[in-house]
């Protein structure tokens, strides 16, 4: 455990190190999350329009049962298709950097659309998966939910380097998932059961955020009036701002690192700044 730990430590201040040198990789996560907002605020209305927020019930006609999984399809599609289209921008910049080049925000972007093809392959793949396990969870209940869950965590695994995969060798959602599985499969052995993820170290740094959100709501409900309720309102705020830059930076680190992970499975060796030792140890085996 606390060998993980370390090695999680390391890979981050590794990622860390290549975003402090180019801070621009930030723009790509925030556009994806603004872009993701209007995503949902467009879906919003039909599927409350429609009744479409809840599972229909088993009697549910045909047409209400296509209406509810289509425009869920639908939204995975587009959704799928921003975050893909930016994480490829980065993912392009990340590799580039790391490659000893140096890579500018719009280079990401004339990569991603260069790619558009095989982006949207991806988020047409991606959404047949989320479909069938949405399907799963909401016809099996609490079993579904579980093997829906189980089957989600395999899709992520396996899916670890289709971006880079997509942006380097430009292949094809299938050829991607296939290739992405092999260099796993190929550099970590046939026993892959887990993937690396920042997400709990990440998790740690947010607390600070809600600590500062629980001190904010006692300052605004213990003072109605006066500047303390101004200044339980500015702490909120503070505690907001924090957690999107923690947010936007877990992001931009995890590509960066995703970058470096598909250039040591394909290289077998590390970027500069990243060890070997703990980019082999990136990945949990039996």
């Amino acid at each position: 455990m606390f060998e993980r730990i370390g090695y999680t430590w390391q890979l981050m201040r590794a990622s860390w190190a290549v975003l402090k040198q180019d801070k621009m990789l930030l723009l790509f996560p925030l556009l994806s999350a603004l872009c993701c907002g209007l995503v949902v605020a467009s879906f919003v209305v039909p599927l409350f329009f429609w009744s479409l927020w809840m599972p229909p019930a088993r009697q549910a006609g045909a047409v209400h049962q296509v209406l509810y999984y289509g425009m869920w399809f639908a939204f995975y599609l587009v959704n799928y298709s921003v975050i893909t289209f930016f994480n490829t921008g980065i993912v392009s910049c990340a590799v580039a950097n790391l490659s000893g080049g140096k890579a500018t925000f719009g280079d990401g972007m004339r990569a991603a659309l260069d790619r558009w093809p095989q982006i949207l392959g991806w988020a047409l793949l991606s959404a047949s998966v989320g479909l069938v396990l949405k399907l799963i969870e909401d016809k099996a209940s609490k079993v579904g939910a579980i093997v829906a869950g189980l089957l989600g965590v395999a899709f992520t695994v396996a899916s670890c380097m289709v971006i880079p995969v997509l942006v380097m060798e430009r292949k094809g959602p299938i050829g991607a998932l296939t290739e992405s599985t092999k260099l796993l499969k190929k550099t970590w052995g046939e026993q892959l059961v887990g993937h690396f993820s920042f997400s709990s170290m990440f998790a740690l740094l947010g607390l600070p955020a809600f600590v500062l959100v629980v001190v904010s709501v006692c300052l605004i409900a213990g003072f109605h009036t006066g500047g303390m309720w101004v200044l339980g309102l500015a702490v909120f705020v503070l505690a907001m701002l924090y957690l999107i830059t923690l947010s936007l930076v877990q992001s931009a680190m995890k590509a960066i690192f995703q970058a470096a992970l598909y250039l040591y499975a394909k290289t077998g060796t590390a970027p500069e700044g990243f060890s070997g030792t703990v980019m082999q140890g990136a990945i949990r085996v039996k």
